[in-house]
Parts: structure tokens; sequence; C-alpha cells
């Protein structure tokens, strides 16, 4: 499994596409266009059912991308995801199963936390860089702020409802290591095919912190 720890997947570029496939034959061409864009870190949501096809297709398509699996909510979406070839796991929070099950598993896993008390009890368990989710809505770039003081040994990967110009001030903040979002993949271009219009977007993304 994966060497790789997730701070160190998070400092491997500003943005970390959040990937919904609902056709298994855009899944290829559309992590193409984003690693040639400088995105090579990519979430693949298990919301589908062409998720875990869409995994495999990517990891043979395009050997230089780090591909991970998202939204795993429990021990049997960490096996599924490691069988179809998932180098680390995203999930929306965290419960003692799935941290059991990826450890078992050797999947490096990006734990979601919305609160102080959920971030002090994944510190506890050995976590330090964490998914900050639902990010706006869980109250944004202001309370990432605020946790730095009393939890400053915290990196974060804030997601949902990050855009372009969102994702310059989240990676303005010392805790926030990269961001996720889905903004770099407009369903009208994947629906299109134009995958050179997601490369660019790409491209854009990941010179955030040039």
């Amino acid at each position: 499994m994966s060497t790789l720890t997730p701070r160190a997947l998070c400092s491997l570029a500003p943005v970390i596409p959040v990937i919904v496939v609902d056709d298994v034959a855009h899944a290829a061409p559309l992590a193409g266009a984003l690693v040639r864009g400088g995105l090579r870190v990519l979430e693949v949501t298990l919301r589908t059912p062409a998720a875990l096809d869409a995994i495999r297709a990517i990891v043979d398509a395009a050997p230089e991308a780090i591909v991970g699996a998202g939204t795993l909510l429990t021990a049997g979406d960490v096996t599924a995801a490691v069988a179809a070839g998932a180098r680390f796991g995203v999930s929306p929070g965290a419960t003692d199963a799935l941290l059991h099950a990826a450890r078992g598993a050797g999947l490096p896993m990006l734990p979601g936390a919305a609160t102080a008390s959920e971030m002090m009890r994944l510190l506890e368990q050995g976590y330090d860089t964490l998914k900050f989710f639902p990010a706006e809505p869980a109250g944004g770039l202001p309370l990432l702020k605020a946790i730095a003081g009393p939890l400053p040994q915290l990196g974060f990967c804030p997601t949902g409802g990050i855009t372009l110009d969102k994702a310059r001030a989240y990676l303005a903040a010392a805790n926030v290591l990269c961001v996720g979002g889905s903004w770099v993949m407009p369903g009208d271009a994947i629906a299109k095919g134009d995958w050179a219009a997601i490369e660019r977007l790409a491209a854009e993304a990941a010179a955030l912190r040039l």
C-alpha cells in the first residue's frame, strides 16, 4: 500500500480534484487532463456505480496520478477501494470501524472533521492531517483560523463549497495544506469531452501556490 502520508499527499498540489464519475469512459481522459494541468492527486468519490471502475481505469491509464477513493463510509468501502487500486482514502467524517479498517488495509486516510471535538478525537488517534468538511457550511475560513490557536499541529484540506477565489483565501491560511474542489472539471466540459478546457482549469488551480 502507499507509503505516502496524508500530509505528504496534501503537499503535492494546492488542489485535490473531487471527482464524481457517472460514465467510466470519461475517467481516463478526465484524469489525463487533470494530470497534464498539474494536479496529480485525485479523489474519486464512491457516489456512483461507476466509481470503482473509474478508479481502475485511471490507475491503468495514468500511472503518474495518485488516485484515492472518497466518500468512504464503511469497512467494506475500504476493502473495495483498495481492491480497485486506491492509494489513499477520504471520508466525510470518521468512525472507529472505518479508521480500524483503513489501518488494517494500510490505506492512508484523510478523515473528515467539522468541530473541535472531532478534530481533537482524531488527533488523539494519530491523525494530524484532516479533511475539513463541509467547509463553507461548517464555518469556513474563520473557523479554521480560530482553530489554529488551540490546535496548531493540525493541517487541513477544506472541501465543500470551495471555488477558485475561495481557494486563494483558504490557501493563505497557515493550517491549510490544500483544498478539495470540483470547479476544475465542470459538468458541461466533461459531457462535451472538452479535456483541453479542464486542463486549463487544472493548470490555473495548480498555479495557486507557485
